[in-house]
């Protein structure tokens, strides 16, 4: 081969390289917000302000969807310390998956499992809501609370969501407040925390019918509880959906 080949050659390989080592760091500056640091933060806000949450809303989320006696599998995609998760277990027979992309909640996550004596019941796996690691047909229901807001690609995330669920099997995705926690404790924690995270719901409904319609999802209802109360708490919004049975 001559030189101006391998030079060629050289010139490949050296951009290849380039890629990878951009790749590479890429996903080293990605992984760098997924800190211990960074789940320590949101493990002192679930056990602090955030604690009032867990149950009622888990409440809710069993109620609404009948959970109470089904089998299979439930996801709680951004789960984090997983306080939804536990209380979950405490009211359904499924088996619950914290799927969050911070590793650094799982230890937290088991040692609480296993003080509560649900240790058995649940499992943890790092996964990227954009790519996640479980087969097709997969899960009688997937929750989230929380984590919606920070997924890049939501149409992508969404539509993971989407093919591992089951035909028939229920979406419940959202921010905010259970609509039955009573408006005084649902003011009460919002104050402790300057009335919440500053959003537009009025945006993300938007934002949620979009990519319902991308995903040509028919079956969807937009849930914001306790809409228009006359103390002006922000309840937040969540998005329930259904995959068609086949």
């Amino acid at each position: 081969m001559g030189k101006i080949g391998w030079r060629c050659n050289l010139a490949v390989l050296a951009a290849l390289l380039g890629l990878c080592a951009a790749a590479t760091g890429a996903e080293d500056q990605a992984d760098s917000k997924y800190t211990q640091a960074a789940a320590e933060r949101m493990i002192a806000a679930a056990e602090g302000g955030l604690a009032p949450v867990y149950a009622p809303l888990a409440q809710e989320i069993t109620e609404r969807f009948d959970l109470n006696d089904k089998e299979g599998v439930g996801i709680d995609l951004g789960s984090g310390p997983g306080k939804l998760i536990l209380e979950l277990c405490r009211r359904t027979k499924l088996h619950w998956i914290n799927a969050d992309i911070n590793a650094h909640f799982f230890p937290y996550f088991m040692r609480k499992a296993e003080e509560a004596d649900l240790s058995g019941r649940v499992s943890a796996v790092r996964a990227d809501a954009q790519f996640l690691p479980f087969r097709n047909d997969y899960a009688e229901v997937v929750v989230s609370r929380g984590s919606f807001q920070f997924w890049p690609d939501k149409v992508r995330a969404f539509a993971e969501v989407l093919r591992v669920l089951k035909p028939g099997g229920v979406a419940y995705i959202g921010r905010g407040l259970p609509g039955n926690m009573p408006l005084e404790e649902g003011g009460q924690l919002r104050r402790r925390h300057g009335s919440g995270p500053k959003y537009d719901v009025n945006e993300t409904e938007k934002e949620l019918r979009t990519v319902m319609t991308k995903l040509s999802i028919a079956d969807y209802t937009i849930r914001r509880p306790r809409a228009g109360n006359a103390a002006g708490v922000n309840y937040g919004i969540w998005l329930e959906f259904r995959k068609p049975r086949q």
